[in-house]
């Protein structure tokens, strides 16, 4: 048996200020969105190298105030990108956490906590 990769639903209320969040601010790119109808809620999968998210403002998709979990090992250099960018709303540091990861936490505007992480199996082995 296997499975695939996860995909996360983070719920969004407000188009505008999610994309200000996720593409403006974290760097994610859209690849595609969808709607029903032009009045009806957006849809859309962001991606950033090899992290995929889905966003949805459809009510009954997910509940607001998720956490996501998402590796690298490039935390420096991505704590380097933010804090370079003028966002008014965050302004995250790295944290060294008591089981050895290192951790930089945001939350979108919508109360989803995103925690960025150099968790142990990003680490190249020592061995």
């Amino acid at each position: 048996m296997a499975f695939a990769k996860t995909t996360p639903i983070l719920r969004i209320f407000d188009e505008r200020k999610a994309k200000e969040f996720y593409i403006a601010f974290l760097g994610f790119r859209i690849d595609w969105e969808h709607r029903f109808d032009d009045a009806l809620p957006l849809y859309m999968q962001i991606s950033m190298s090899g992290c995929v998210l889905h966003l949805s403002e459809h009510h009954g998709d997910c509940c607001p105030g998720s956490a996501v979990r998402i590796e690298t090992d490039q935390l420096e250099e991505f704590h380097r990108q933010l804090s370079g960018k003028c966002y008014p709303y965050a302004k995250p540091d790295i944290q060294h956490m008591p089981w050895g990861s290192r951790d930089l936490t945001v939350v979108d505007p919508f109360g989803n906590r995103l925690t960025f992480t150099d968790a142990v199996s990003t680490r190249e082995s020592e061995n």
